[in-house]
């Protein structure tokens, strides 16, 4: 019963046939403006905000400071029980970048003795400089098409409800603009449940939330609050491009140590909290 129940007030949500384009969505509605409505297969807009849980890779947590966006369109079938692709968002930022700081930064560690002097020296300047803080931005390893949904799933706390690859962008002075932990061709695979998951040793499950289904604007935009997404089952690849061309392949190293990376499935968690908002494009047309 609980599941037609939520099959019909999404299908209610996203039932009428999208308006002509105007100006730009209002109120509530606003956040959708992203939604790529242009597309005729999109009936649903998704807009789900992280506000806080954490990454954790190898020997490093980043807990999430800043709010990150996964916002883009689907189709959304009868049943809601297919696994459906993420079509990217109008803007092309499925995902939204948000450096969280990294707790402890590079603080207290010096340069290996081994490294070149040129390298020894520009690593130990910066840290002596101050410039010790590290951020970690997650971004998408594939396309927004590689983004999987399972709205019963996630809303009836069973199975995989998000599928997303990612990789994580470290950025300090030293490190670069391309030093990353995964990859395109070598991501980050994480697979959320609002359930429990099944972690291979030494990771024990951890249990997550469907949160509270509901709806606002007359039932015309689902809310799912409070809901929380876990994965710790998954293994994290060790980092590259760090230091640059020249030096990647001295820095990576040093950064492996650092994060604890490569790092085995079973080792390594993500948990996402936060509030997904769906709605039809004709809502959102007609807020305009």
């Amino acid at each position: 019963m609980k599941r037609l129940i939520l099959a019909g007030a999404l299908l209610v949500a996203f039932a009428a046939q999208v308006a002509p384009a105007s100006a730009a969505p209002t109120g509530e509605f606003a956040r959708f403006a992203q939604c790529p409505m242009s597309n005729p297969a999109v009936n649903a807009c998704v807009y789900a905000e992280t506000s806080s849980g954490s990454f954790k890779m190898g020997s490093k947590t980043v807990p999430v400071k800043y709010p990150v966006v996964l916002q883009g369109g689907a189709t959304i079938k009868e049943t809601i029980a297919e696994t459906l692709p993420l079509y990217a968002a109008a803007n092309g930022q499925t995902l939204t970048k948000a450096a969280q700081p990294v707790p402890g930064g590079l603080t207290g560690i010096v340069a290996p003795s081994w490294w070149p002097t040129i390298l020894k020296n520009l690593f130990n300047e910066t840290i002596n400089n101050g410039f010790t803080g590290v951020t970690a931005t997650v971004e998408l390893a594939a396309p927004a098409s590689s983004v999987k949904l399972n709205l019963l799933s996630i809303l009836g706390g069973f199975g995989t409800g998000l599928v997303l690859p990612v990789k994580v962008k470290l950025d300090n002075p030293f490190l670069g603009s391309s030093c990353y932990i995964g990859s395109n061709s070598s991501p980050i695979p994480l697979n959320f449940t609002s359930g429990t998951t099944s972690p291979p040793a030494p990771n024990t499950p951890i249990t997550g939330s469907p949160g509270e289904f509901g709806a606002i604007e007359e039932g015309k935009i689902t809310v799912d609050k409070n809901n929380k997404l876990v994965d710790n089952s998954f293994a994290t690849p060790g980092a590259n491009g760090c230091g640059g061309f020249l030096f990647s392949w001295l820095v990576d190293p040093f950064v492996n140590s650092i994060v604890g990376v490569p790092s085995a499935a079973g080792t390594n968690a993500a948990i996402l909290e936060g509030t997904t908002y769906l709605t039809g494009p004709a809502n959102v047309k007609e807020s305009e």
